[in-house]
């Protein structure tokens, strides 16, 4: 099984997949610990409209999803903050006014709109060596920002009333963790496409959660159950010729089942 790693899409797939588990592992512990899942879903299904600008434009769609993505997690972290509407029925609007946007310039950008269903869906063994190079400087953007207001983003997540009498804008560090979840998305886009984003945001975090409760080694946990899920997905895609975006979600899925169903009958088996 071992011969397929010679070839060049696979090798590509390999470092997109541990590119993306680094980012997801990082920022999805914020997901998590924060319970922002429902805005990190808004954001994520937003950012179609990018997409569908970039093909409009004739660019790689992935320029167009940067910008895109970053607006869509300003605007919703601004108006969950702002509004004096329900939270999640404005995040449902914005969600449904990204996609329809991606949607209507696609339908007007001039023949067909290849790899289309690679964004939607995920299709990991056709990340060109360029998008592996943007990948790796988001990751590195993620890091740097992650490492340079760590204390800000513990006090964001577990205690906000602390970090505002610390003197620490709370809308403005909200707002980056947004962004930063907009560039975790656009890493993930490739992978396992907009549709199945949280499924790789949340899953590896919320497994690491159970070994530990330190938001370090949370990360770094994350970071491998991502990194192994993804691979092992990958080579049960390509060995079952199967689509690899989902494949890698089903192997998440199981293993966090079947770690769920442990943990329910540990108490049972120790009795």
């Amino acid at each position: 099984m071992l011969e397929i790693l010679q070839y060049g899409f696979m090798q590509n797939a390999i470092t997109a997949a541990i590119l993306a588990s680094i980012a997801c592992g990082i920022i999805g512990v914020y997901v998590v610990v924060k319970k922002i899942v429902f805005i990190s879903g808004g954001i994520s299904h937003a950012s179609f409209g990018g997409i569908g600008v970039g093909y409009y434009l004739g660019i790689n769609p992935l320029y167009g999803l940067i910008p895109f993505s970053l607006l869509s997690a300003v605007v919703m972290g601004l108006v969950s903050k702002r509004a004096k509407v329900a939270e999640d029925t404005l995040i449902g609007i914005l969600w449904s006014l990204g996609m329809a946007i991606g949607i209507v310039f696609i339908y007007l950008t001039p023949g067909y709109a290849p790899d289309l269903l690679s964004y939607l869906f995920g299709n990991i063994l056709t990340v060109p060596r360029s998008d592996i190079y943007l990948m790796l400087a988001l990751d590195v953007v993620i890091i740097v920002l992650v490492y340079a207001f760590y204390k800000e983003f513990m006090a964001l997540c577990f205690d906000e009333e602390f970090a505002k009498v610390a003197g620490i804008n709370i809308e403005r560090l909200y707002l980056l963790l947004l962004c930063l979840i907009a560039l975790t998305i656009v890493l993930l886009i490739k992978v396992v496409g907009i549709i199945l984003i949280i499924a790789l945001l949340t899953m590896p975090a919320t497994l690491s959660r159970h070994y530990t409760n330190d938001i370090r080694k949370m990360m770094y946990l994350a970071m491998f159950f991502g990194a192994l899920f993804s691979v092992a997905g990958l080579f049960l895609s390509y060995i079952f010729d199967i689509p690899s975006g989902a494949t890698i979600i089903l192997v998440m899925s199981t293993v966090y089942i079947l770690h769920f169903i442990y943990d329910g009958l540990k108490p049972k088996i120790a009795g």
